[in-house]
């Protein structure tokens, strides 16, 4: 069970993320507020990620009707091309990715040098021994 004053230092770091700030703001004695909002921050660690994610998680409809808003009323086109693709984006919509491939060596090299390859690889040197799949 937390006291008052606990729950007010959570929020308060919640708010500031400044651990003697919160503790302060909370109304714990000024002298020795880093020590006591570093205990503070440690003894309540698991609360402040809770309650963080929480609000991270009730701004979110906000954030969203702020990026709609963007990408049909912003004056500069820039802007509104940056939200539309961020919209599609969080969708799912995500566009491929260009990948450069480069051409390996066996697709440029003759028969004869890919046999002598294979040759020094298995350890052979006798074309009868080479297996079927690259006669």
């Amino acid at each position: 069970m937390r006291t008052d004053k606990q729950e007010r230092f959570i929020e308060s770091y919640c708010l500031t993320g400044n651990a003697a700030k919160a503790a302060e703001m909370a109304g714990y004695s000024k002298k020795g507020l880093k020590q006591m909002g570093h205990m503070l921050k440690q003894q309540f660690e698991r609360e402040i990620e809770d309650r963080m994610k929480k609000m991270i998680q009730d701004a979110v409809p906000a954030a969203l009707t702020q990026i709609s808003r963007l990408s049909t009323g912003a004056e500069s086109e820039n802007v509104r091309l940056s939200a539309a693709k961020d919209i599609l984006d969080r969708a799912g919509l995500k566009p491929t990715e260009k990948i450069q491939q480069e051409v390996a060596h066996v697709e440029t090299a003759s028969t004869d040098e890919l046999k002598r390859e294979l040759e020094a690889l298995l350890g052979t040197s006798k074309p009868e021994e080479i297996p079927d799949l690259v006669n």
